[in-house]
């Protein structure tokens, strides 16, 4: 049995987007010119933070927010009426089935990450880019909620060819190493990391994302002190994905 987590450096993000364009590409989510902030579609997305303050003494950092895979008492699941929603027993992913979603968007209000997003179009893709597709992963319609699933169609495709690990478009694609997909239960996080609004506890068995801030707070604390306060309306800390602190 596994349990696949992400451990993200926040001393290396630059914010260049290049995890979301990956998973874009990989997940098959068309280009829709009518997306904005509050309707776009994006498993992963890159939050921008700083301590406040002006002039020299302003510090900023980039933030890749995606599903944190609750382990306990995960929100998503509980307020599902279609059972749309499961935790996969062998890989400790919370998995979305869009055959079941009826776009009630229950799940996505539970959510403290707002890690959920809404289909609203159909999916539509410029003539010709049909042909670029992702063939192990199906086109979602609209009306369905969709979330962050480590890539399943990866996962699918390296347990079929018995390929044993595999690594999500987002932590193959950036360029700063700031991603690294794990099996927790085998490498577990560094000391050090912290995981999104802790304190909700729905990262009972440790979850897969932890965050790690590096040098970046060396001095100015204060910045992660209010992370949790300063995101907290928009995502949150200590789940399946682990971050690194500065040192």
């Amino acid at each position: 049995m596994k349990r696949y987590g992400m451990t993200i450096d926040i001393d290396r993000c630059t914010g260049c987007g290049a995890c979301m364009l990956a998973c874009a590409v990989e997940n098959n989510i068309p280009p829709v010119a009518a997306a904005n902030d509050r309707k776009g579609l994006t498993p992963i997305r890159v939050y921008e933070i700083d301590n406040g303050a002006a002039g020299a003494e302003r510090r900023m950092a980039f933030v890749p927010v995606l599903c944190q895979q609750c382990g306990e008492e995960t929100p998503c699941v509980h307020v599902c009426p279609q059972n749309a929603v499961d935790i996969d027993p062998k890989t400790g992913i919370v998995n979305q089935m869009p055959e079941r979603c009826l776009g009630c968007r229950y799940c996505m209000a539970a959510c403290p990450y707002h890690a959920r997003y809404f289909n609203w179009w159909d999916p539509k893709w410029p003539a010709g880019m049909e042909r670029a597709l992702n063939p192990d992963v199906a086109p979602r319609m609209r009306g369905v909620v969709e979330k962050c699933n480590f890539c399943h169609g990866r996962r699918h495709a390296a347990e079929e060819a018995s390929a044993g690990e595999y690594v999500p478009a987002c932590a193959e694609a950036c360029p700063a190493g700031a991603i690294r997909f794990v099996d927790l239960n085998a490498q577990a996080p560094e000391a050090g990391h912290f995981r999104l609004l802790e304190r909700l506890g729905s990262n009972g068995n440790g979850s897969t994302n932890g965050y790690r801030p590096g040098r970046l707070a060396r001095g100015w604390e204060s910045l992660w002190d209010g992370v949790d306060a300063r995101l907290g309306p928009y995502l949150a800390i200590n789940v399946a994905v682990a971050f690194r602190k500065c040192a």
